[in-house]
């Protein structure tokens, strides 16, 4: 009754990929404020072995608008962060979150007279 058996690791890697609380709490504040806007209506996360991607739509049946990917085993050369347009093509990409979230956030910018 008082041992403990832990669960079997395989090797030193993650089962999956996921985002920490502060990276998810930055991509759902910008998607709470883009949903304010009109621009987004749904979102859908996406958790796999060697990627975390949060995909954010205009309408829940069309291809995601745009697409915040983290993968890990680029940390050391482009950075583990993309920004990924509905196309497929990477907008931006880099080592940390918030200058990659950088080109959407400017969409909610406004000119005042």
């Amino acid at each position: 009754m008082g041992t403990v058996t832990p669960f079997p690791h395989s090797g030193t890697q993650p089962s999956q990929v996921g985002f920490e609380r502060i990276e998810l709490t930055r991509i759902l504040d910008l998607y709470g404020r883009m949903v304010a806007a009109g621009h987004w209506r749904d979102y859908a996360i996406l958790l796999d072995r060697e990627v975390a991607v949060f995909a954010a739509f205009r309408r829940t049946a069309e291809n995601p608008e745009v697409r915040i990917e983290k993968r890990p085993a680029l940390r050391n050369r482009q950075g583990m962060w993309a920004l990924v347009a509905e196309s497929g093509a990477i907008l931006k990409r880099g080592h940390e979150l918030v200058p990659v979230l950088a080109p959407v956030e400017r969409r909610l910018l406004k000119l005042v007279d």
